[in-house]
């Protein structure tokens, strides 16, 4: 196996690393390095961007757990007789690194040969470490703790100082693999750059889901399960659906801006806020539940919930933006024909369901909704309003 020191040179006067590379240029003036070094010695380098939120809800970072049975399976291969991993792994570095061309060296017009200064920063936690890994964390775990002396890997590096961008990159990485796409939708607000379209029209959702998670007078505070909020009693992605629904036709698509998909962020958090407050209201026994104890904390529950926003805001809309208590009193209405804890749903002859039989699959999500619409304009819906 080739020895540390033919990777790279320790210049111990500056405490730089300097490792051969080449110097790629790609579209629109963006440049690539890519070099060889001991993966043993990456974490000298390089530490990982844990995702996190900061006391104001801000995001930090983007990288998930490690996946201690994932490390476990790539330590054993590095470990067998005769490994190779030839992917690269994928590092942002900060503007405290450089690149210094071979003197005469050949260029192709794309591609050129010399020497990346790396940094060396004695700190422990990482945080301070001129790398970041936007990509191959769990490889580099396995080489880290594999019972082998060293073991070369190549590396793919950009240089940048800003976060956005390295969010950017690590969901273009993974967008394609079999990431969470918890993670990736929480990542979705604070991101910048060009993203597939898929996940471009996840953004603005992602957003508006970020703040219904965050904001403290928001009746959705902290319950909504997402990375950095585990304790979460609902699933993001059926919050996202609800958003997502009423975006592109109901209540919401009335504040939203055609030509970008987004819009008045927040009179959609004020119309958020209202139904979902209503919501709390008119149902407290079955809120702030698990799902398996409510079905209105269920992905069933909120999604159908949210077509009856935008009916209830249908009906006000033709005068006014329908209030807390304008929500709260149509709700009322329903509340002997909603089963979210216990009993039977009657959805006519031969059609009766257990509370907790209703699943988040579409068959069930369109009879309860259809169910809520029906008794909605049966009872609510010709009333004149107060």
């Amino acid at each position: 196996m080739t020895t540390q020191s033919t990777l790279f040179e320790s210049n111990p006067a500056t405490q730089t690393l300097q490792v051969p590379a080449l110097e790629v240029s790609q579209g629109n003036g963006r440049i690539l390095y890519s070099f060889a070094i001991d993966g043993k010695q990456l974490p000298s380098i390089a530490t990982v961007s844990r995702l996190r939120r900061d006391d104001e809800s801000n995001i930090h970072g983007y990288q998930r757990p490690e996946v201690l049975t994932h490390i476990a399976t790539i330590r054993r291969y590095i470990e067998s007789e005769a490994p190779m991993i030839p992917n690269a792994l994928v590092v942002a570095f900060d503007k405290r690194v450089s690149f210094t061309p071979f003197p005469g060296a050949p260029r192709n017009g794309y591609s050129c040969p010399g020497l990346l200064s790396i940094p060396l920063v004695d700190d422990v936690s990482g945080e301070d470490k001129p790398g970041w890994i936007v990509d191959g964390q769990q490889r580099s775990a396995a080489i880290r703790d594999a019972r082998v002396s060293s073991f070369p890997i190549c590396v793919t590096a950009f240089i940048t100082d800003s976060d956005d961008e390295q969010r950017s990159q690590f969901i273009l990485v993974n967008s394609a693999k079999p990431l969470p796409k918890g993670l990736i939708y929480e990542l979705l607000p604070a991101t910048t750059g060009t993203l597939p379209i898929p996940l471009q029209l996840r953004k603005f959702p992602s957003f508006l889901l970020r703040r219904l998670n965050c904001e403290v007078r928001s009746p959705l505070y902290r319950l909504i399960n997402t990375p950095t909020m585990p304790d979460g009693k609902i699933k993001d992605n059926s919050v996202l659906k609800m958003l997502e629904n009423s975006l592109s036709d109901g209540a919401l698509y009335r504040f939203r801006d055609p030509g970008s998909g987004e819009g008045d962020d927040d009179a959609m958090m004020n119309l958020l806020i209202d139904f979902w407050s209503a919501v709390r209201q008119t149902f407290p026994d079955a809120w702030d539940k698990a799902p398996r104890q409510s079905r209105l904390m269920h992905g069933v529950g909120i999604v159908s919930m949210g077509f009856l926003m935008d009916a209830i805001f249908d009906r006000y809309s033709r005068t006014r933006i329908p209030t807390e208590a304008d929500f709260q009193a149509d709700l009322q209405e329903l509340c002997d024909v909603c089963r979210w804890t216990t009993g039977y749903w009657d959805f006519g002859p031969g059609a009766q369901r257990k509370w907790n039989e209703l699943q988040n699959v579409s068959r069930d999500i369109q009879l309860l909704t259809s169910y809520l619409l029906y008794e909605y304009k049966t009872r609510v819906w010709s009333k004149q309003f107060a």
